[in-house]
């Protein structure tokens, strides 16, 4: 039988409360994290109309962010990463 390797961007991570009031409970691959995010980012129209690349923050996501009211899609990664253990 071959063991295959989970590579660790599919890995289940655990999920600090702030973020998962955005995404969901339970662990999840943070390939998971980030489409869910998506999803209510849209769902929730916080995508800046004129630069796409740019997120505005509501109460929730301002909580992950770290306060910011703008991040953009990149920074976005790196402060969503902070909430995954």
């Amino acid at each position: 039988m071959v063991v295959k390797k989970v590579s660790a961007f599919m890995k289940p991570m655990s999920v600090s409360l702030q973020l998962a009031a955005v995404v969901g409970k339970g662990s999840m691959p943070r390939s998971e994290v980030v489409k869910a995010l998506w999803v209510y980012i849209k769902k929730n129209n916080l995508q800046d109309p004129k630069n796409k690349r740019n997120i505005n923050a509501d109460a929730l996501l301002k909580e992950v962010f770290g306060g910011k009211k703008v991040v953009n899609m990149f920074e976005m990664t790196k402060l969503v990463s902070k909430h995954l253990s």
